[in-house]
């Protein structure tokens, strides 16, 4: 099955996630977005091979680290939606904008993602589905059999991701969880980029923006 440590790091409390494969043991870096002694020490104590950093989208607290990880470990890096790539091209533009003191290394990804790809962990496929108004290119990685989803900054517990930053759309973002989330099925559990995991059902029972009372 499918394996996972939430890592936050940064002064953001930004979920990294370190996805594995129990099977061969082969992990992803999901969203580095700093604090690189932090995420590497968790994957020492996961005691995982890693063989790829994935990204969801190109906010800075999200892919920060990125630069670092994959020099440091020579990891190839995959997404987000190529929508994002005026983000990546503007991470020192995000630094300033947001405080970040940390060092950000430029990087360049080696694939980008679209609607319908899929990306590999080992022995696990994890579906790829393309959910803008967070940001344009923001992607949101599914398993179908682990029934679970790494979404990024599209939902959270209780709330949804803000789209006021360049290239957000507050109705795209809505049509993205309704559309492309919740058919996935109510049993799917999601790891947030900031806060508590929750379930499709039960935001679509009870998240103030998305419920089905506001269909």
């Amino acid at each position: 099955m499918l394996q996972f440590k939430i890592v936050p790091v940064t002064p953001f409390e930004q979920n990294c996630t370190v996805l594995w494969c129990d099977e061969t043991r082969q992990a992803a870096i999901v969203d580095p977005g700093g604090d690189v002694e932090h995420i590497l020490a968790a994957v020492r104590a996961a005691d995982v091979e890693p063989v790829k950093i994935l990204l969801t989208h190109g906010h800075v607290d999200h892919v920060g680290g990125t630069g670092e990880l994959a020099e440091r470990l020579d990891l190839p890096i995959e997404g987000p939606h190529r929508d994002d790539d005026f983000l990546i091209k503007s991470l020192p533009v995000q630094c300033q904008m947001f405080g970040v003191r940390q060092q950000v290394r430029p990087f360049s990804t080696g694939r980008w993602l679209q609607e319908g790809d899929s990306v590999r962990i080992g022995a696990r496929e994890l579906q790829v589905r393309h959910c803008p108004g967070h940001t344009p290119g923001h992607v949101v990685f599914f398993d179908a059999e682990a029934r679970l989803a790494q979404v990024g900054d599209v939902l959270f517990q209780g709330s949804i991701g803000r789209t006021d930053f360049p290239g957000g759309d507050y109705q795209q973002l809505l049509d993205s969880i309704r559309l492309r989330l919740f058919p996935l099925g109510d049993d799917v559990e999601f790891i947030p980029g900031h806060g508590p995991m929750s379930s499709f059902g039960a935001e679509r029972r009870s998240n103030p923006f998305v419920r089905d009372a506001l269909s």
